[in-house]
């Protein structure tokens, strides 16, 4: 059964914030399912999110809502269990638009406990990154 894999265990890292103001636009904001929050990133080439599971996960499916001319065009998944390097996942290629966005991949077997999800090629000019909402969704292995 597909379900939400984000809980309240699971570590996050971001690879900046806005003006370093994470109460306005940290990354509990990505999580927080709340429409007038978002992380916003700072500038930068790319932009990326950690995720630390507390157990091993296999992910179906990935959902990101951008804020329209603050997403990237494209992006990749990477993934790790047991401490292991990361390794590359998939490339996915996101729409500049303020819909939610559905990346599925029912070929992936991989179990990993870490994922990285890397934003690349921002559509703003500086780099910046904003996101609504980040849903992994799969199953608990």
């Amino acid at each position: 059964m597909t379900h939400s894999l984000v809980c309240p265990e699971t570590v996050s890292r971001v690879s900046s914030v806005l003006n370093r103001n994470t109460r306005q636009f940290g990354k509990k904001h990505l999580f927080d399912q709340d429409e007038e929050t978002c992380w916003n990133s700072d500038q930068g080439l790319s932009q990326w999110v950690i995720l630390e599971f507390p157990q091993r996960i296999r992910v179906s499916q990935l959902q990101i809502q951008f804020q329209g001319g603050f997403s990237s065009r494209r992006g990749h998944l990477e993934g790790s269990r047991g401490g292991e390097a990361l390794s590359k996942i998939v490339d996915f290629y996101p729409e500049d638009n303020n819909s939610l966005q559905i990346s599925c991949w029912s070929l992936w077997a991989a179990e990993v406990d870490q994922l990285k999800v890397t934003f690349e090629d921002a559509t703003d000019f500086f780099g910046r990154v904003v996101i609504y909402h980040l849903r992994v969704l799969g199953e608990r292995v």
